[in-house]
Formats: C-alpha cells, structure tokens, sequence
C-alpha cells in the first residue's frame, strides 16, 4: 500500500478571475525550466540555472508539497492553459518566517498575474495553514517586487540574512492575518479595477 504524506489533496485548485493555481506536476517542468534559465526573471533569486539546477529547485518544492504540504503553486493562464509562474507559501529550513512568494514567466509580466494569483496564495495560506503572520524575502533593488509587496499590504519588518546555501542580506517585508483580514475590501476593488 503507498502511503502518501501530509499533501493529500491531489485535486487542490485555487482559482481566481484569470487564473488556476494548483501544485506542481511533472508536465510543468519544462515552462518552470526555461523560467529558471532566464537572466531576466532570475535576476532577484539566484541568476540563471542551468535544467539540471532547474531539476532540483523544481523537485525541492514537490518535496515540499509531499512532506510539509504546502509549497509554491504552479500558476497558469485560464485563457491559454499556459503555465505563467509560481506563487505560494514557502518555509525553508532556517527562513525568516512562513513566507508567501512569487515568480513569473517573463511573457507573463505586466499582467497583474503576480498581484492576482499571490492574493490567492496567501488568503490560502492563512486559512489553511493557519499562519498567523506572513513575510516576503525580497532582493535589494528589486523594485518591481517591492511595489507588489506594498501592493498587498506588506511593510518592511527588518533586514536579515537568509540561510546557506544562498547567505545574502534580504529585506523582509509582512504583515499579520489581522492586517490582511483588514485589507480585503481594498484588495477587492483593485482586482475589479484591472
């Protein structure tokens, strides 16, 4: 008999006005590789990897699903069916905190697909994992990520460290459930106002 771990909702599915957020199979790999090994939307995580790299970055966040279930989602176009980036709850041995990130396919940017799909992943979040605060782990200079994190409410709560193997001073933005709770009618009118 298998025995599958905490994830065993195989048939788990956020979906907003544009787009489904479900987690990652096999059939993603390819569009989540080719992401990976863009200078441009690596710019902030990392640089480049090469498919190998790409591999185990990939099977880290199935991992993650299977053993602490919860991890990036992989997102996609309703429209296309087109895999268009990860967003998703995210924590790391030794991370800062339950983080909600992001990361978009560079044909995806400009769309609000991050806004979108990351309002999902942390309504998720808070309601399923219980989490009562959430942070976001973002590069110097990276204003684009730095706008989506005002966006959604999010503050800067410190500069900190993130662990090995990356070790580089990161800026932690959050907020708490109470804060997001607060939010919402704002987020509301913003998602109708795109």
């Amino acid at each position: 008999m298998a025995v599958i771990g905490p994830w065993e909702d195989v048939a788990l599915q956020l979906e907003t006005e544009r787009l489904i957020l479900r987690p990652p199979q096999l059939e993603d790999f390819d569009a989540f590789a080719d992401c990976a090994a863009d200078p441009l939307a690596t710019e902030f995580i990392g640089g480049p990897k090469s498919r190998p790299e790409a591999w185990r970055a990939f099977m880290t966040v199935a991992g993650s699903w299977s053993l602490h279930g919860f991890a990036m989602f992989s997102a996609f176009e309703k429209s296309t069916g087109r895999w268009v980036g990860r967003m998703g709850p995210w924590r790391p041995e030794g991370w800062p905190g339950n983080e909600v990130g992001w990361g978009l396919a560079k044909a995806a940017e400009g769309k609000s697909y991050a806004y979108e799909g990351t309002v999902a992943a942390i309504d998720w979040a808070f309601a399923e994992l219980g989490w009562s605060e959430i942070i976001h782990c973002i590069d110097s200079g990276n204003v684009r990520s730095e706008a989506l994190a005002r966006r959604l409410g999010s503050r800067v709560l410190r500069r900190q460290l993130l662990p090995p193997p990356v070790v580089k001073e990161i800026t932690v933005w959050g907020q708490s459930k109470e804060e997001w709770e607060r939010g919402a009618a704002q987020r509301a009118m913003a998602l109708q106002a795109r």
